[in-house]
């Protein structure tokens, strides 16, 4: 006998229940990966993945931002320095060639990582072994480019990005073609680069002019602002490994596009990381699509995964509809 006095187990006989065929369901074995071949083609491969959760989100990302190049709207890239140290400059290289690349938004550690690319082919350096003696960030032409660019650039009345790709191109490095600074600058593609200052290892060297800094960052988040705007009626926005900067940017940008009375509708968000911070999923994911605005969407995953798989998705995507870009 229990010593629960007021309480005994409940019986279950009057449980009501129905027949499983009767019941919607969100999983059936036609949604189902299929076995990969060696054999198998690309196209094979992206289409034997399951169609569940993030492989339905990839899918619709992809068609989305096909949609966006047929309507000439933005296809705008967010993306922070491990974008560049995960070698996948050359992938958003060629969806650029292909159309599917209209902008380019960098914090400033991209601008340090490209920089270093193009020059010498190298970069990421090793911070617990530097630290220690004082040398992190002190290489010299990575700190005299990026504050020779910024005086440039706010005399000219230029972005930091456009003044950086003036820069480098003008050294005629031997990696420019892998470098996003070079081939946006000859492709007249607009890169813009927000800083926070003292974020960035260029901002403590003897060369740098903060005023300059500010000025020519400040120019970039106006023309980023601008290209914000195009995003109404179809436009896309992705936020690819930056937890901070940029999120607050973009949300920034939408309350200027509305503070000034356009529309922003239509959209389609989506923050691609491998951890899914506060601040992408509020101000990138949820907030700028929120009461029918748009569509978000959150891919967790290492980049130098999931960005070759965009690419493939929406290359193959668009091969199978016969309208391959050039």
């Amino acid at each position: 006998m229990s010593i629960y006095e007021n309480y005994q187990p409940i019986n279950f006989d009057a449980i009501k229940t129905y027949q499983l065929a009767s019941r919607p369901s969100k999983v059936t074995v036609k949604d189902f990966a299929a076995p990969i071949s060696a054999e198998d083609s690309l196209a094979d491969f992206l289409d034997k993945l399951p169609d569940i959760l993030a492989v339905q989100s990839l899918r619709e990302i992809a068609r989305r931002i096909r949609r966006a190049r047929d309507l000439q709207k933005p296809i705008v890239w967010g993306i922070g320095g491990h974008v560049v140290k995960t070698g996948l400059a050359p992938v958003l290289i060629d969806l650029m060639k292909r159309g599917y690349v209209s902008a380019i938004a960098a914090n400033g550690a991209v601008l340090v990582h490209d920089t270093e690319i193009a020059l010498v082919g190298f970069t990421s350096e090793d911070v617990d072994a530097t630290l220690g003696k004082g040398d992190f960030g002190a290489a010299r032409e990575t700190g005299e480019i990026l504050n020779q660019a910024a005086k440039n650039g706010a005399k000219d009345d230029l972005g930091l990005g456009e003044a950086m790709g003036r820069e480098v191109c003008a050294l005629k490095p031997e990696n420019a073609a892998v470098s996003l600074l070079c081939q946006t600058y000859q492709h007249k593609i607009p890169f813009t680069a927000h800083l926070a200052i003292g974020a960035d290892i260029g901002h403590f060297h003897a060369a740098c002019d903060g005023a300059a800094l500010g000025a020519a960052s400040h120019t970039d988040f106006k023309l980023f602002c601008s290209i914000v705007r195009e995003l109404n009626g179809g436009g896309v926005y992705l936020n690819l490994g930056s937890a901070v900067i940029l999120p607050e940017i973009f949300l920034k940008a939408v309350t200027v596009i509305k503070n000034l009375g356009f529309s922003l509708e239509d959209l389609t968000t989506a923050n691609f990381d491998f951890i899914q911070s506060y601040r992408p999923q509020t101000n990138v994911v949820r907030r700028p699509t929120a009461d029918g605005a748009g569509r978000g969407f959150s891919i967790t995953g290492h980049h130098e995964l999931m960005i070759p798989l965009l690419a493939a998705q929406i290359l193959c995507g668009e091969k199978s509809s016969g309208q391959l870009g050039k």
